[in-house]
């Protein structure tokens, strides 16, 4: 379980409602998805753990350690769980991976498993350029990830930063290492207000259900009820 839930992200301005909403159908229909930013502690393991709170009961999480053995072993036991890469990056630091282990990665997921990674990017092209170039990933591959969050931090030091959500990408596919996304979600700087720009095309929840999920969100977060009793109350699966 994550240390702050969708409902407090929602209630510290990092999200609106409707985000959160769309970002919790993402993991509730088991979506593969990328977290973004360019600088440190931008918040990417948060928000994905947040995320993951809505994943289905019956999808195991499995935070990998980047071994191939690891991955092999999943592979021949496949269970439609979520694989939780802590980021791919080129750095020495544990669970972080690049290369070899990244394309072991997604050939895992072809045996039915999802896909949730942080990356450092600038851009929804930087980042798959990222997967299919600088890791030699196929872009048959790269086309499983559909969503990519994009978060921007702001603020001096440590105890001043706060974090908005600035985009969130549905890609259909990727083509020579380019992604075909639209956006869905856009932060405006100027007036520190988040705006919905399209309507999901590949997920199952209509859109009346997704407003009625966003009002919940608007709803519990406006009274302080952001703990992980109100995250299951909003969970269908």
């Amino acid at each position: 379980m994550s240390e702050l839930t969708l409902l407090d992200l929602v209630r510290n301005g990092t999200m609106s409602a409707r985000v959160a909403a769309t970002l919790s159908a993402i993991a509730e229909e088991k979506r593969s998805f990328m977290v973004v930013a360019v600088p440190r502690l931008a918040g990417k393991s948060t928000v994905g753990r947040a995320m993951l709170d809505f994943a289905p009961r019956s999808a195991p999480l499995h935070h990998l350690s980047g071994s191939e053995a690891e991955m092999d072993e999943l592979a021949r036991r496949p269970d439609g769980g979520y694989l939780v890469v802590a980021e791919f990056a080129d750095v020495d630091m544990p669970a972080y991976i690049w290369g070899s282990p990244v394309r072991r990665v997604f050939q895992t997921m072809r045996a039915g498993f999802s896909l949730s990674v942080g990356l450092h990017a600038p851009s929804v092209e930087e980042a798959y350029a990222a997967v299919c170039d600088g890791n030699g990933v196929a872009d048959e591959d790269a086309s499983q990830v559909s969503y990519m969050v994009y978060i921007e931090r702001m603020g001096a030091s440590r105890e001043d930063f706060w974090r908005r959500i600035a985009a969130v990408y549905e890609t259909d596919r990727v083509v020579g290492g380019v992604p075909h996304a639209r956006l869905l979600h856009r932060w405006r700087r100027e007036s520190d207000e988040f705006e919905r720009v399209e309507q999901p095309q590949l997920l199952s929840i209509s859109e009346p259900a997704l407003g009625e999920r966003a009002r919940r969100f608007r709803e519990l977060a406006d009274a302080g009820l952001t703990a992980q009793a109100q995250v299951e109350a909003l969970r269908i699966a």
